[in-house]
């Protein structure tokens, strides 16, 4: 009897540990859908290509696939949607990889959200603004590619904290970025902080961790549960876990960049 029951912890165990390391790899280890990787360097595209640049808000393995509902979409029907978010990655770490991640795409379009890293990680604004600006200008001297630069959502929806209020600085430094080096500008954080106010958040305080974020991940793979309902269990409204957006958070993101590719589809493709 003892025996057996060894067995059955051990098997129970092993069972814990197998999740574990599923919901881990699911939320933070495993790649982007058609990354530059999968996409790039085969030669010129049959149609329109898009990249979306960024860290984990692009990505979109822990919370929500805005690329991926933007490639759903029928109007887009062959269009290249490429994923060059990278879990983690800041404006420093996007702009060594611009020629490998963006340039080699070939692309006609180029959208960049960063900078919740270098916030978080106290990058300091000039270097920030510097790395903005280099990645764009590498762009447009290698590619004919439209580009735009997204603001960043709240850290937290405390709209009123100090991490909130240092954010302002670096959704400035994007605002005057883009209209340096002449790229499109889409408010994100406007329109995250508008829907906010109108719902009643915007008060709940901060509680980014890695601990936080596996449960999240683990609630929806493991669980099944929506990022909206992981949201919700967090007493948050557009971020699962104080950090990357949820479902209700990506449609914004995914209405903002298809009006500005709507924008452009008049004129077509310009590929060399």
């Amino acid at each position: 009897m003892k025996k057996r029951i060894i067995i059955a912890l051990g098997l129970l165990l092993a069972s814990a540990l197998g999740l574990t390391a599923v919901a881990g790899y699911l939320t933070f280890v495993r790649s982007a859908e058609n990354p530059p990787s999968e996409a790039c360097g085969r030669g010129p595209a049959s149609g329109p290509v898009v990249v979306a640049a960024g860290a984990s808000m692009t990505q979109g393995t822990l919370g929500a696939n805005w690329v991926g509902a933007l490639r759903e979409r029928p109007e887009y029907r062959g269009y290249a949607f490429v994923n060059a978010g990278a879990n983690g990655d800041t404006s420093g770490g996007l702009r060594e990889r611009v020629d490998s991640d963006i340039v080699a795409c070939r692309p006609d379009a180029v959208t960049i959200l960063v900078g919740a890293n270098d916030v978080l990680d106290g990058v300091p604004l000039a270097e920030y603004r510097a790395n903005l600006g280099a990645i764009v200008e590498r762009i447009k001297a290698k590619t004919s590619a439209r580009v735009a630069l997204l603001s960043l959502p709240p850290i937290g929806e405390d709209l009123g904290s100090p991490r909130n209020r240092d954010l302002g600085g670096y959704n400035a430094a994007i605002k005057e970025t883009a209209a340096r080096v002449q790229a499109d500008y889409l408010p994100l954080h406007e329109q995250a902080v508008d829907f906010l106010r109108r719902n009643g958040g915007g008060g709940t305080p901060y509680g980014f961790g890695f601990t936080t974020a596996f449960a999240a991940g683990a609630e929806h793979y493991l669980l099944g549960r929506s990022w909206d309902a992981v949201s919700r269990g967090n007493g948050l409204q557009l971020l699962v876990d104080h950090l990357h957006l949820n479902d209700r958070g990506g449609a914004i993101v995914t209405e903002l960049v298809a009006g500005w590719l709507s924008e452009g589809r008049s004129a077509g493709p310009d590929r060399p």
